[in-house]
C-alpha cells in the first residue's frame, strides 16, 4: 500500500495539469490508491479566491474524465486533498513561505513530488528555489517533461543544472507513452512467453514499424511547434523509447536501473544517420489543406499565420540496430500531424515461411504479424493463416487472435498513463522514467539529422487527412515493405 505523499504540481492551472495530471489523481482516488493524508498542492501564478481555482478544476474534471467517471460523491471527498498556492516559479517572494509552511506543518518523511509542469527553461530556476527554501528532502522526487531541451547541448545544459540540487535517482524524466498499460503488456509479451521469447530476433522477424499519428494540428502549441517540429516534439522521446523497449534485451530484474541499461544498450547501437544516410532514410513533411473527416482542415502554414516555414509535421525514418538480434531487420518509425487518423502502434511483421507446402489457389500466404495498439483503444492482436472454415476446399486466409483490453477490465478500471507514472514517483518507482544518460545518447543520434536537415531541401508536402508524402511509401518499398495503417491494414 503507498504511503501518504504530497505532490506539488508546479503549472497547476496549465493544460497539462488541467487535462491530464489532475484527473489522474482523481482516478487514483476512485482506485483506493490515493491514501489518506496526502495532498495535492496545484501552483499558479495568481489566485483571488482558492475556490474559484478548485471549481476550475471541477469543471475541467466534468470536460476531461470519460463518461461515467465524474460524480458529485467522489468529487467533494477528492477535492479535499487539493490546496491551491500561488507561487512563482522564477522569483523569490512570500509565496514560497507559504508552500514551505504547508510542506513543513507534516512529517518530514513523507515523500515529496515536486511535478515541473512548465517550460524546460525554467526547470533549473524552479528547482534552484526549491532548494533555496530547504524544501529539498531525502524523500524528494522531481517529475520534469519532455522535450528536455531543443538539442544534445541545450538538453546537457537543463539536466545539468537540475542536478545542482537533485540526485540523478531523484530525478524523474516523465514520457507518458511508457506509462500505457499496452506498453507494460509488451514487455509481459516478450519476457514471460516462451512463444515470443524464441521468435524475437532477425531470425524471425522481416520489419517493424512503429507510428503515432495525430489528427490534430498546431491548436494552442504554435510558438513551440514552430521551433520544434516533428523529429524534437515526438521521435527524439515518444518513438525512441518504444523502439527501446521493443528492441532491448531481457534486464535480469525488473528495477529502474537494469531496464535502463538494456534501453541505453539499443540507443548506443542505433546505426548513426549522418549526411547522405540522412537523405537516404528519413522523409519529412508538412501537412497542406486537405479533408480530414469530411471537414475542410488548413495546411500548417495557415494555421501557423506565415508564408512559409520549414518545420517538419511528419517524420518517417527507416532505422537500424547493429547488434546480434537485430542485423539486417528494419525499424521504421513515423508520426504526423493532420494524419488520416488518430493511433499509436507497433507492427511486428514476421518473415515467410520458409516452405510452402501449398499451391498457389489456395490464396496468398501472409506473414504472421503482432500489432499491439497504444491508442486510442489499447488492444494486442496476432494475425495467422487459417483454413476457411465455409469452403470444402483448402484455401486459406489470415485470421486475428484479438485481445481487446478495454472489454476485458469494463469493472471501472481506466488506463491512465499519468496516474500510473504519478503515483510510480510517489512510490520511489523509476523504472518507467528516463536516464540522464538516454537523453543524451537519443539526442546524439537526433542531432545530426537535424543539422542535415537544415541546410537539405525543403519538407514534402502532404495532404491534411492522408497518411502522408508519398515519399514516405517510397522509403518502405525500397525494401518491399508497406506502412501498415490504423484501421485499414497494408
Amino acid at each position: 500500500m503507498l504511503n501518504p505523499f504530497d505532490i506539488v504540481i508546479f503549472g497547476g492551472g496549465g493544460d497539462l495539469s488541467l487535462r491530464k495530471l489532475l484527473p489522474a489523481m482523481y482516478r487514483a482516488y476512485q482506485e483506493g490508491n490515493l491514501p489518506e493524508g496526502s495532498r495535492i498542492i496545484p501552483t499558479v501564478r495568481a489566485l483571488d479566491k482558492p475556490q474559484d481555482f478548485i471549481d476550475k478544476i471541477q469543471s475541467g474534471l466534468k470536460d476531461f474524465l470519460a463518461k461515467g467517471e465524474y460524480n458529485a460523491k467522489d468529487w467533494k471527498a477528492f477535492s479535499s486533498f487539493i490546496h491551491p498556492l500561488v507561487v512563482n516559479v522564477t522569483e523569490m517572494d512570500d509565496n514560497w513561505l507559504v508552500l514551505k509552511s504547508l510542506l513543513e506543518a507534516d512529517d518530514e518523511s513523507k515523500s515529496r513530488v515536486f511535478y515541473l509542469s512548465l517550460p524546460p527553461a525554467v526547470y533549473g530556476r524552479c528547482s534552484e528555489l526549491l532548494s533555496d527554501n530547504n524544501l529539498i528532502t531525502d524523500n524528494s522526487r522531481v517529475v520534469v517533461e519532455k522535450p528536455i531541451g531543443y538539442c544534445g547541448d541545450s538538453a546537457e545544459e537543463i539536466n545539468a543544472k537540475i542536478a545542482q540540487y537533485f540526485a540523478e535517482q531523484q530525478i524523474y524524466r516523465i514520457d507518458h507513452y511508457l506509462g500505457k498499460e499496452t506498453v507494460q503488456n509488451l514487455m509481459a509479451l516478450r519476457f514471460s512467453n516462451v512463444l515470443f521469447e524464441n521468435m524475437w530476433d532477425a531470425k524471425c522477424i522481416d520489419n517493424i514499424q512503429i507510428s503515432i499519428s495525430e489528427t490534430v494540428g498546431l491548436e494552442s502549441r504554435a510558438g513551440f511547434y514552430e521551433k520544434a517540429g516533428a523529429l524534437r516534439d515526438m521521435v527524439q522521446n515518444h518513438l525512441l523509447q518504444l523502439l527501446c523497449l521493443v528492441a532491448m534485451e531481457s534486464p535480469h530484474k525488473l528495477t529502474a536501473n537494469s531496464i535502463r541499461a538494456e534501453k541505453l544498450k539499443v540507443l548506443e547501437a542505433l546505426r548513426p544517420l549522418v549526411d547522405a544516410g540522412v537523405d537516404e532514410n528519413t522523409v519529412r513533411g508538412q501537412y497542406v489543406p486537405g479533408d480530414l473527416n469530411g471537414k475542410l482542415v488548413p495546411g500548417y502554414l495557415e494555421e501557423l499565420g506565415a508564408p512559409n516555414s520549414h518545420t517538419e509535421t511528419f517524420v518517417a525514418i527507416r532505422a537500424h540496430i547493429d547488434n546480434w538480434r537485430w542485423a539486417g531487420v528494419p525499424f521504421y518509425l513515423r508520426t504526423g500531424k493532420r494524419m488520416h487518423k488518430r493511433c499509436a502502434e507497433i507492427v511486428v511483421e514476421y518473415k515467410d515461411v520458409s516452405h510452402n507446402v501449398y499451391s498457389n489457389n489456395v490464396g496468398n500466404i501472409e506473414p504472421n504479424r503482432l500489432v499491439i495498439r497504444l491508442q486510442p483503444e489499447e488492444s494486442i492482436q496476432l494475425t495467422l493463416m487459417s483454413k476457411r472454415l465455409d469452403n470444402l476446399e483448402m484455401q486459406l486466409e489470415p485470421v486475428t487472435l484479438d485481445l481487446d483490453l478495454s472489454k476485458n477490465y469494463e469493472n471501472g478500471f481506466h488506463s491512465d498513463a499519468y496516474k500510473r507514472l504519478m503515483l510510480d514517483a510517489a512510490a520511489g518507482n523509476a523504472s518507467l522514467f528516463i536516464h540522464r544518460d538516454e537523453v543524451r545518447q537519443a539526442w546524439a543520434w537526433i542531432d545530426p539529422i537535424i543539422n542535415h536537415w537544415q541546410y537539405s531541401g525543403t519538407p514534402s508536402l502532404y495532404r491534411a487527412g492522408s497518411w502522408g508524402p508519398d515519399a514516405s511509401d517510397e522509403l518502405l518499398s525500397e525494401n518491399g515493405h508497406r506502412w501498415f495503417n490504423a484501421g485499414e491494414g497494408f
